[in-house]
C-alpha cells in the first residue's frame, strides 16, 4: 500500500510517499480501508518537531480517518462497515485503529465529512461544552474561527445554545469564511483595536467564554474583552508562543483558564462517544456544513505547506 511517512523533524519535504506493507490489526484492533485522512495542525507540529524528538523515525502521522472496515475483531464493527476512527498513522491506504476508537456513521455522512469529527469536531465539542461549559445565551469568542476547529466551533456555539458567537480571523477572506459560517460578527484579530471592538459590540460586557487556539499576544489582549466570571479555554499555541497569564490579570475579574487536550478525554470514552454521536447527528441533518479541501496523498506536501502557512480555511484531508 502507498503511506506517507515522516523521515526527519522540520520543512513539509521530509515527508515521504512510500510502498509498505499493509498494517496487521492486533487484539481489539480493526483495519480500516481509508477513504479519507484529516490533516490537523497537531499533525504539523509533530512534523516541526514541537512535541519532541524522541520517537522513532521514519514516524506516522494523521490522526482521523474514515473508510471501510477490512479486518475486525471480537465486538468490534461489522466487516464493511463504514466507520471514523482516530489512529496513529492516517497518511495511508489502510490503518489500524482499536475497536474502541471507531465509531459506525449514518448513511447520510460521507468519508470526507466524517473525518473532519475525531479530532477537529470533538474538540470544538469539547471545548465548548465539556471544558467550556457553556450556558444558554452566553456569547462565545472563537479565535481563528476560519479553521478547522474554528469553523465547526462557529457553528456549534449557536447549535448549542449560544445567544451570539464572535469569531476573529486575519485576513478579509478568513472574515468571509467566519460570517459565511454563521458568526453574529466577525474581527479582524491582527487589528490592534481588535479587543475593543470586542467589548464593544457586547455593549461593555465582554465574552462569557473564550476558545483560544493561538496563544501569545492574542491571548493576552483577549483578557481585555473577556467578561467577569468568564472562562477561557486553552488548547492550541498557533502563533508558536503558548499563553501567559499572571495571577492578577485573572483575579482582577474572577476569570477562569482552563486547559484542553483531547488526549486526555479519550480516557472519558462515554463522553467523547456522546459528543460523537450529537456531531453526527448534526451532519447527517445538516445542521453543520463543513468546508474541505482535498489533496491527493501524494499531495502531503503542498497539504503541510498549505496548512502551515495559514492558507487554507476549514478542514484539510488526504483521499489516498
Amino acid at each position: 500500500m502507498k503511506a506517507v511517512w515522516m523521515t526527519g523533524f522540520g520543512g513539509p519535504d521530509v515527508l515521504r510517499v512510500v510502498d509498505t506493507p499493509v498494517p496487521v490489526p492486533g487484539p481489539g484492533q480493526v483495519l480500516i480501508e481509508v477513504e479519507a485522512a484529516g490533516v490537523t495542525y497537531g499533525d504539523v507540529m509533530k512534523r516541526q518537531g514541537g512535541f519532541g524528538n524522541d520517537f522513532e523515525l521514519p514516524a506516522g502521522l494523521g490522526q482521523e480517518v474514515a473508510g471501510t472496515v477490512r479486518q475486525t475483531c471480537a465486538g468490534g464493527p461489522a466487516m464493511g462497515s463504514r466507520v471514523a476512527a482516530m489512529v496513529d498513522h492516517g497518511y495511508a491506504e489502510y490503518a489500524v485503529a482499536r475497536s474502541d476508537a471507531v465509531v459506525t456513521l449514518p448513511d447520510a455522512v460521507d468519508y470526507r465529512s466524517a473525518a473532519a469529527l475525531w479530532v477537529h469536531g470533538l474538540t470544538a465539542y469539547q471545548t465548548i461544552c465539556d471544558a467550556g461549559h457553556l450556558s444558554s445565551g452566553e456569547t462565545i469568542l472563537v479565535h481563528a474561527a476560519a479553521g478547522g476547529v474554528g469553523t465547526l466551533a462557529t457553528q456549534l456555539g449557536t447549535l448549542l445554545g449560544a445567544g451570539r458567537v464572535i469569531g476573529t480571523a486575519g485576513t478579509p477572506d478568513k472574515l468571509d469564511h467566519v460570517r459565511a459560517h454563521g458568526a453574529d460578527l466577525a474581527v479582524d484579530y491582527s487589528d490592534p483595536g481588535w479587543a475593543k471592538a470586542v467589548l464593544d459590540a457586547t455593549h461593555g460586557h465582554g465574552v462569557d467564554l473564550v476558545l483560544d487556539s493561538v496563544g501569545g499576544h492574542i491571548s493576552e489582549q483577549t483578557l481585555e474583552c473577556t467578561a467577569p466570571f468568564g472562562r477561557i479555554v486553552s488548547f492550541g499555541a498557533a502563533s508558536g508562543t503558548v499563553a501567559s497569564y499572571t495571577g492578577m490579570s485573572l483575579m482582577t475579574n474572577n476569570l477562569t483558564v482552563t486547559g484542553y487536550s483531547l488526549l486526555g478525554w479519550l480516557k472519558r470514552s462515554d463522553r467523547i462517544g456522546q459528543a460523537l454521536q450529537r456531531l453526527l447527528g448534526f451532519v447527517a441533518r445538516n445542521e453543520l456544513q463543513l468546508t474541505i479541501t482535498d489533496h491527493s496523498l501524494g499531495d502531503v506536501v503542498a497539504a503541510h505547506q498549505a496548512l502551515g502557512e495559514r492558507h487554507t480555511v476549514g478542514k484539510v484531508i488526504l483521499r489516498p
